[in-house]
């Protein structure tokens, strides 16, 4: 059986994202962040969601996954806190924003292959972070941006590692549906 295992950072969409994966047809679970990647293996996933989270990646006692989660060999797709996560252990930088965003973005693709295949241009999504990515790990490029984080969407297609500033999950993020669903059927290959 396929399955994806969401690994949760805390963020109060963690539940959302599950039941939107499941409304897609795949069957998920719910993991603590701290799970260990030999038990995540051992489970079977055939592709990871790191979920958002209420902290900060650098900061003391911030929930960390094992960087050992990145070489299970399965699609891995971050979200908020997740792309941030992902960004952190991988060798990229995380700063504070200049302006923290909540509400409303459009998105400004760069790149319409990938995670946002088939979304326009200008699509509504919906961020809530204080944080952004400022360097990007070895092997990643951003694919979307908004008029305030210049790392929206993100992807390392060789690795199959994919990450999203804002939340797809929400009703708010128009194309979220699309994008979760490219996630797991194009890149995926659910």
């Amino acid at each position: 059986m396929q399955k994806v295992i969401i690994l949760d950072f805390g963020s109060q969409y963690t539940q959302l994202i599950a039941r939107k994966v499941r409304e897609l047809g795949v069957y998920s679970e719910i993991v603590p962040f701290n799970t260990p990647a030999a038990e995540v293996r051992a489970s079977g996933p055939s592709a990871l969601i790191l979920s958002g989270g209420p902290r900060s990646v650098y900061e003391k006692g911030a929930p960390h996954a094992s960087k050992e989660i990145f070489d299970l060999g399965v699609p891995v797709l971050g979200i908020c806190y997740g792309l941030q996560l992902t960004a952190h252990l991988l060798g990229g930088r995380v700063v504070p924003a200049g302006k923290r965003e909540y509400g409303f973005a459009a998105l400004r693709i760069r790149d319409r292959g990938g995670l946002l295949a088939g979304v326009r241009d200008g699509a509504q999504v919906w961020m809530s972070h204080g944080d952004r990515p400022d360097r990007l790990p070895p092997g990643f490029r951003v694919t979307a941006s908004t008029a305030n984080t210049r790392v929206a969407a993100v992807e390392n297609a060789e690795r199959r590692f994919y990450g999203v500033q804002f939340h797809p999950e929400v009703i708010h993020t128009k194309p979220g549906r699309h994008i979760l669903s490219n996630f797991l059927f194009r890149l995926s290959g659910l």
